[in-house]
């Protein structure tokens, strides 16, 4: 039998990150009760407006997170390559 290894404890950046995204979670589950009750396109939008404020921001905690070299391989260093990329991705 193989054995899992066990993950490291979270940061405190992590559970803020973390509950970051289960408020957005939360907040698309709004968004799809208005759609199914037929609310306003407005006010629909003004809450997709607040998700994608609420996921750039937790993106933008994980790569300070990643910059600052705890996302990298134990003794190696993050280079500026490797943040470009990371900021790539991020803004797709």
């Amino acid at each position: 039998m193989t054995t899992v290894p066990t993950p490291p404890p979270l940061s405190e950046t992590d559970e803020k990150v973390l509950k970051r995204l289960r408020r957005i979670e939360g907040q698309v589950r709004g968004l799809q009760r208005m759609i199914e009750e037929g609310r306003e396109c407005h006010d629909i939008l003004i809450q997709f407006s607040g998700v994608r404020s609420a996921l750039d921001a937790a993106g933008e905690q994980v790569l300070e997170q990643y910059a600052s070299g705890c996302r990298a391989h134990p003794g190696e260093k993050v280079t500026p390559q490797d943040v470009v990329r990371a900021v790539k991705l991020l803004r797709g």
